[in-house]
């Protein structure tokens, strides 16, 4: 399926260069859209007895931002295609930035859903995809390295914002903290300006950019991209929830406060460090042929460590839970784009990524609520687990099936690919070789 894709694109990508700028950039804009809706989580309590609101109305800020930010794909996709990654990756800076600026004026709960939320959401998205798909643009062999590098972001970023919006909290409240934010949120401009087009030393041909850009829907009747939507639509309901509810898991087998936010600080070092592991492994020669059964082994164990987790006693039980848990979210985060531009190639990415994301806004916003819930009914986190375990292994499970059979049919699609070209190519020989039979008839008579 690689090589499909270079063929596609109609030029090589450097594979190097300023694509390590690139992948820099990247590293930013991803960090931030999936990092910086998780840190405002900090603010909440003061925001909460500010307004005199309801958790549950305080939680659906982050919520919203999420939902704002897979919502948005489509549209931050057409405006990828349209413009490139540069420019709307830049506004999606100034964006987020206005709406943090905007949201530290806010007189009600509304006003952050709306500042916060919904314009801070959508300034993620045009952070998000634009970063995503210029990778593709810039790597072919080094493709999967690259997407690791990139989306290690995420949890770097994290671990940044977590300590600083402590001191900001507790140096300004939360109004000056937003103001700060949101200049801190222009590095995206920065991270974007990184992000020129690639120098293409033989551009694509115009009428088969026209073809792809009248296919954004197409991809609806594409197998692989099926498998992988059907697939992700599930394992999304329980990707999100088992993080959320560790540290609360914890206090509730009573550990102090300290040792279970100790866990989060554990899972995302872990994290961190198997992201761009992930991404060498899959550029191996072993892996990267078949990369979607990487993609299917991570998912599925991502199942088995939700379920195994109940069943891990004690707070050293809690933090094996927290390593294996980071190792799989990190393989899973780190291959989740890359198996998909796998499939669709880098010349579609972009339109695929829009409608996937929109997709799975839907699980991304119901799974921890779904999950909660479960807790609430029964008073006890080990059913919540065991529902995110099987949401994780069974379409872990589904995703190998369905490859292994879309794995043997593109192999017998491409036999026959190559035997219609023999055929072609014995005709024309043939063909030739009559006329030329027939010209020297001609001339001896």
């Amino acid at each position: 399926m690689p090589p499909a894709a270079t063929t596609s694109l109609g030029y090589s990508p450097p594979d190097g260069g300023w694509g390590w700028a690139v992948v820099f950039g990247s590293f930013i804009s991803i960090g931030f859209s999936y990092a910086f809706p998780k840190s405002l989580t900090i603010y909440f309590k003061e925001i909460q007895e500010y307004f005199s609101v309801s958790y549950s109305e305080i939680a659906w800020v982050s919520s919203v931002m999420l939902a704002s930010m897979y919502a948005g794909g489509p549209v931050s996709s057409v405006l990828v295609n349209r413009y490139g990654s540069r420019p709307v990756v830049m506004v999606g800076g100034v964006m987020v930035g206005t709406a943090m600026l905007l949201a530290s004026f806010g007189t009600s709960i509304m006003h952050l859903y709306l500042c916060v939320g919904l314009i801070g959401g959508f300034g993620l998205a045009f952070n998000l995809q634009p970063a995503l798909t210029i990778i593709g643009t810039y790597f072919q062999v080094k493709r999967p390295l690259a997407n690791g590098l990139a989306m290690t972001g995420s949890p770097v970023i994290l671990s940044t914002l977590a300590p600083l919006n402590q001191f900001l909290f507790d140096s300004f409240g939360w109004r000056g903290s937003f103001l700060i934010l949101g200049s801190i949120c222009l590095n995206c401009c920065v991270a974007g300006s990184l992000m020129r087009p690639v120098t293409k030393v033989v551009p694509p041909k115009p009428e088969n950019l026209q073809t792809e850009e009248a296919k954004n829907f197409s991809l609806f009747k594409h197998r692989g991209f099926l498998i992988y939507l059907v697939g992700n639509v599930v394992l999304f309901f329980g990707f999100f929830a088992p993080v959320v509810f560790l540290a609360p898991y914890a206090k509730h087998q009573g550990i102090d406060e300290y040792s279970a936010a100790l866990l989060l600080t554990i899972f995302a070092l872990v994290d961190m460090f198997i992201r761009p592991v992930t991404g060498f492994l899959g550029n191996t020669k072993l892996v990267r042929p078949k990369i979607q059964y990487f993609f299917s082994f991570a998912v599925s164990y991502n199942g088995i460590c939700h379920l195994l987790c109940p069943l891990l006693p004690g707070y050293a039980g809690l933090v094996g839970y927290a390593v294996i848990l980071g190792l799989g979210f990190g393989m899973v985060s780190a291959l989740l784009f890359e198996v998909l531009m796998d499939l669709v190639g880098a010349h579609r990415f972009s339109s695929a990524v829009g409608l996937v994301t929109i997709i799975e806004c839907g699980p991304v916003l119901l799974g921890p609520p779904i999950s909660g819930a479960l807790v609430d009914a029964y008073g006890d986190y080990k059913y919540m687990y065991y529902a995110c375990g099987v949401f994780m292994l069974a379409p872990g499970i589904f995703l190998f099936v369905m490859h292994y059979f879309n794995y043997k049919k593109l192999e017998e699609e491409q036999r026959q690919s190559v035997a219609v070209e023999m055929r072609t190519s014995e005709e024309t020989v043939q063909l030739n070789m009559s006329q030329s039979d027939k010209s020297t008839n001609k001339a001896h008579g």
